[in-house]
């Protein structure tokens, strides 16, 4: 499996949707731990690396610096 690369305010797309419906998180936290907020509802969430790069479908637009 090859190893995406994000990097921070990157949109993505996770396997699965969010419960409001959309599907589109933007990654404002990186560390040992990822936070990405929904687009949707604004709604942020917490999860471990290494899960959230089982969790990644695709990344849907780099951030340009």
């Amino acid at each position: 499996m090859e190893q995406k690369e994000f990097g921070l305010y990157d949109i993505v797309e996770m396997k699965k949707p969010h419960p409001c419906g959309t599907n589109r998180w933007k990654i404002i936290r990186m560390g040992m731990d990822i936070r990405i907020k929904c687009e949707g509802c604004a709604h942020s969430v917490l999860i471990p690396r290494k899960k959230f790069s089982r969790k990644l479908k695709k990344i849907l637009e780099k951030h340009e610096e």
